[in-house]
């Protein structure tokens, strides 16, 4: 931090304040209630996941990454079971790959309304928590039926899925998919056209495309700024090229724009889901590779479209049964970045509503 002059006061926001998401310092620099600097302090809740990946199997270490972004546990694993195989040059079969798709989108839509809810109460709307809240619950059950967790589900496996489709599986997604169209709209009628919340959110925590991309701001944040960005369309993985949707964009970049993007991100997922349950293959869920995984010596990147942005996984194989190095790249840490920028010259009352439209997990910012 720059020195201050008599007009000005530091003010530590968090790591006890709610709306900081977790463990997060924020050191605010004041001129009255107006932002002039912002610096944020990460580290509370490092326990080194990515050197314990060092000293575990490839297996053994699966279940680790459902503990970074725990709110999205299935994309984590997702991300690392497609680098693994990268590097062993394996492929999931076929139905494996839809059922990944459907439990992943089902998880982008349970991080996306925990998001809603945590976000309105940061602004002052009780309510949207307890509908957001009850949904939710209805993605956490299918979770539970098929691997038995609910939160941190390590719901597939390096090659494919250990668990096979329980009975009732395609009904228990199909009415769920029927119901939650008419629950976003809920959510709508209880903020869209609230003249407090546009009022809150409308022009708070502005960044734009060209500054995104210098930050590498990805996933909802960049799509509110105007940029068309989604791997699932850029760079398909699990078959997502198979699949009918859109990206939702905006271009106004602030709070209240994101806030649009993830709603209309939440209906998207449904029509994925939709397409997926109607044509899941036949066939084996895993692929034929070894029961002791040694990739051969090599290094891998993947990267996917996570809820909150582009999560990627690089690892360096030296031909054992363990990683020689594995590195995240998390988008909650990334995107964090640019929230000095989107704070600068705004109110106390509205960095918490930024921090709640970055949508950070602090499990996958400090790692």
């Amino acid at each position: 931090m720059t020195s201050i002059d008599s007009n000005e006061l530091v003010l530590n926001m968090g790591p006890q304040h709610p709306s900081t998401h977790g463990v997060l310092r924020i050191v605010l620099k004041l001129d009255g209630e107006r932002v002039k600097s912002t610096e944020c302090v990460i580290g509370y809740l490092h326990r080194g996941v990515e050197k314990i990946a060092e000293n575990r199997t490839y297996v053994q270490f699966a279940p680790y990454v459902d503990r970074m972004d725990y709110l999205a546990a299935v994309s984590n694993g997702l991300g690392y079971c497609l680098a693994v195989e990268k590097l062993m040059a394996a492929v999931a079969p076929p139905r494996a790959q839809a059922v990944r798709v459907i439990l992943t989108e089902l998880n982008r839509i349970a991080s996306h309304l925990l998001w809603l809810g945590t976000h309105a109460l940061d602004i002052g709307a009780i309510t949207p928590l307890f509908y957001t809240l009850r949904e939710r619950e209805e993605v956490l059950k299918i979770f539970e039926n098929y691997c038995g967790a609910r939160l941190t589900t390590h719901a597939f496996r390096i090659g494919g899925l250990q668990y096979e489709l329980y009975e009732g599986f395609e009904q228990q997604v199909n009415t769920f998919c029927d119901q939650f169209p008419g629950k976003i709209d809920e959510y709508e009628e209880l903020l869209s056209g609230n003249r407090i919340w546009r009022e809150r959110l409308r022009g708070v925590g502005v960044i734009d495309a060209a500054t995104c991309k210098r930050y590498g701001v990805t996933g909802p944040m960049l799509r509110a700024a105007g940029v068309p960005w989604d791997l699932r369309k850029a760079q398909p993985y699990s078959g997502y090229e198979q699949y009918e949707f859109d990206v939702p964009t905006r271009t106004g970049g602030d709070t209240l724009d994101r806030y649009f993007v993830r709603l209309d991100e939440m209906r998207q997922s449904v029509r994925i889901v939709r397409q997926a349950v109607a044509k899941i293959p036949t066939g084996p869920i895993m692929a034929k590779i070894a029961k002791v995984i040694k990739p051969p010596v090599g290094e891998a990147y993947v990267s996917i479209e996570a809820p909150k942005g582009e999560l990627g996984y690089f690892i360096v194989s030296d031909g054992t049964t363990h990683p020689y190095r594995l590195r995240v790249r998390p988008p909650s840490f990334v995107n964090l970045q640019a929230l000095p920028h989107m704070a600068k010259g705004a109110l106390v009352a509205d960095v918490v509503a930024i921090i709640g439209t970055i949508d950070i997990v602090l499990g996958e910012v400090d790692r």
